[in-house]
């Protein structure tokens, strides 16, 4: 149930509502596009406003920085497809637009009214509508009254288009109690495992033919991976820790600057909650010392949790009016009311912190081998200038590490390689990178040092002699040796099982499982027994390999789900309203590209990448 509308968002007009519902609180920043610029085109006879396609793309790209955690530029957005989604849903708006006047559907002033007063970003300090805050927000996005009320009037039609719409939608019953049966349903099973020791015959030695038969038959787990031969040099800061000079002068001062990793002073633990006035503080108070109420009951009379509420870890001076008397109890416990910058409060303690001071001489040792650190990178980075001129100057790499600090070293970079320098991933993803023709240049490593490398030479993957690998030959033919009888054991089993023999009669160790539920886990098996379970019939066994032994089972009963159960009963409903849910995004989404296609869209490309322009 998927469409092309539907690939960032499940619904383009829950999507568009939002956006108009939250204008002015984001401050999207949509730029003016002058006077010649309206639209970026039309669908039938409603123009597609070219600042909401702006405001609305400054935001999903705002958005997606947010949700990756760092900022994301036009090109990069365009790369994923993030404008042409927000083009489609600004389109599916305008033909409802479009739609909602050509079958007549709006609203009056009062319902425009409504909404307006009911934004929390048009409210003042006392919950009520307040005009200059109106006006303020709509001036930031640039909107004036009469075209913002006018987008509330659209938004509304819009609202009733697509009740009208999805006011059908129901879920297929039989469908939801269909999920709810296989999600519901349990299997009784018997579980044996088969190990080597099972075995009647230990399995024996290999031949040679056994051998090369195995090896010629597995080349790829024989065979060499790509090697890469590079010549490097490399400096870090602990390469030149010895060369650094202590200034005991800057390592007071640096202890002075960070006095607060070194000093601490007493701390408490401590939640407050704020009351509207000190009346109803006090008297929350009054409550809690008679034994009425505690401080998380109280808390959550106001809507709170005392995650809510809580400060962390406080110093006497953070709390303000309430620290003498906070840092004067010598057990839990809560003070109060008293003023805080939102209001009458009460405070709770809840653990004591005691002060903390580590000496300069303490520090010492620590302060000295972070400044020799910063010293020793900072004689790279005035070094790297001179290194880098010679590499330029056609210097080879063992030139530089005989002139320089710079030391020498080859590797044989394998994948997997990861010793030595082959540690930093700098170091790893340029040698992976370098090519025979590149020259050397100078590169970071993460710790503040530098490398340079020289591809020497590619060696391609190739298959290693037989006598080379012939341990390993002989353990994978073991292996698979092994399994191969475990498995032709376990089908006699199951032959066996088939023809009336309970498992637990083979002699085997069983374990008898009864209720087992669907994703169930079984200890010490892996995932691949428990799908088998429900893949059998009752009465049936089957077997899976693991890679040192192979399970059989044996189902020995289906219980089918119980419908009068409470869990089942939820289940049905929660599936139904997932299904419904579906079904309407579907419906509406069909709905919105079928008008679409009958109303006509036309876009302006010149308008469009002036859009695009301005966001680069």
């Amino acid at each position: 149930m998927s469409n092309p509308l539907r690939k960032k968002r499940t619904n383009p007009v829950i999507w568009t509502l939002m956006a108009l519902m939250i204008l002015g609180l984001g401050g999207f920043g949509a730029r003016n596009f002058g006077g010649s610029v309206r639209s970026i085109g039309t669908v039938g006879d409603r123009d597609i406003d070219v600042q909401d396609y702006a405001r609305a793309l400054n935001q999903e790209i705002s958005a997606f920085s947010s949700q990756v955690g760092q900022p994301v530029s036009f090109a990069q957005a365009q790369s994923m497809g993030i404008d042409a989604n927000v083009r489609a849903r600004v389109m599916a708006t305008a033909a409802l637009d479009n739609e909602a006047d050509t079958i007549g559907i709006s609203v009056g002033d009062d319902e425009v009214r409504r909404r307006i007063v009911g934004i929390q970003a048009f409210k003042g300090l006392d919950g009520k509508f307040d005009r200059d805050s109106y006006t303020l927000a709509l001036q930031r996005e640039g909107l004036g009254e009469t075209e913002f009320e006018s987008k509330l009037r659209d938004e509304a039609a819009r609202n009733l288009l697509q009740a009208a719409v999805l006011g059908a939608t129901v879920a297929p019953q039989g469908q939801a109690r269909t999920l709810a049966d296989w999600i519901f349903e349990t299997r009784d099973f018997t579980l044996a495992r088969l190990i080597p020791a099972d075995l009647t015959t230990p399995v024996p030695a290999p031949s040679e033919a056994d051998l090369t038969a195995y090896y010629d038959a597995h080349p790829k787990d024989f065979t060499r991976p790509e090697i890469r031969k590079i010549t490097y040099v490399w400096l870090t800061p602990e390469m030149l820790s010895d060369q650094v000079k202590l200034d005991e002068a800057a390592l007071r001062k640096s202890y002075e600057e960070n006095i607060d990793k070194y000093v601490t002073p007493e701390r408490r633990m401590v939640e407050r909650l704020v009351y509207p006035t000190e009346a109803e503080a006090t008297a929350a108070k009054a409550r809690l010392d008679a034994g009425e109420a505690d401080f998380a009951a109280l808390a959550a009379e106001r809507g709170l949790t005392l995650e809510d509420i809580d400060l962390g870890e406080v110093s006497k001076a953070d709390l303000g009016a309430a620290g003498d008397a906070v840092f004067a109890l010598t057990d839990p416990g809560v003070v109060g009311p008293f003023p805080s910058e939102f209001g009458p409060a009460l405070f709770s303690m809840n653990g004591i912190l005691d002060a903390r001071e580590i000496t300069f001489d303490q520090a010492r040792d620590d302060l000295s081998a972070e400044a020799i650190m910063d010293g020793a990178r900072r004689m790279i980075a005035d070094r790297a200038d001179g290194i880098e001129d010679l590499l330029a100057g056609a210097a080879t790499l063992e030139e530089v590490a005989d002139e320089t600090d710079m030391r020498l070293g080859t590797i044989d970079m394998e994948p997997g390689t990861d010793a030595g320098i082959a540690a930093y991933p700098a170091f790893r993803k340029a040698a992976e990178a370098a090519t025979k023709d590149a020259f050397p240049t100078i590169a970071a490593l993460d710790d503040g040092g530098i490398f340079a490398l020289r591809l020497d030479d590619i060696v391609a993957p190739a298959l290693r002699p037989l006598d080379e690998v012939r341990q390993a030959v002989i353990d994978g033919w073991t292996q698979s040796e092994t399994l191969d009888r475990l498995s032709a054991m376990a089908a006699e089993i199951i032959a066996q099982v088939d023809n009336g023999a309970p498992l637990s009669s083979t002699g085997l160790v069983t374990t008898r499982f009864t209720g087992f539920a669907r994703g169930g886990h079984i200890e010490g098996a892996p995932e691949s027994v428990a799908k088998e379970v429900f893949n059998l019939d009752a009465g049936s066994a089957g077997a899976v390999e693991a890679p040192d032994s192979v399970f059989v089972v044996s189902l020995d009963a289906i219980t089918p789900a119980d419908p009068a159960s409470a869990d089942y009963v939820a289940t049905v409903g929660n599936i139904k309203q997932q299904l419904a849910q579906a079904i309407a995004q579907d419906m509406f989404a069909y709905y919105t590209q079928a008008i679409e296609t009958e109303a006509g869209i036309t876009l302006d490309q010149g308008a469009i990448n002036a859009v695009h322009a301005q966001m680069n």
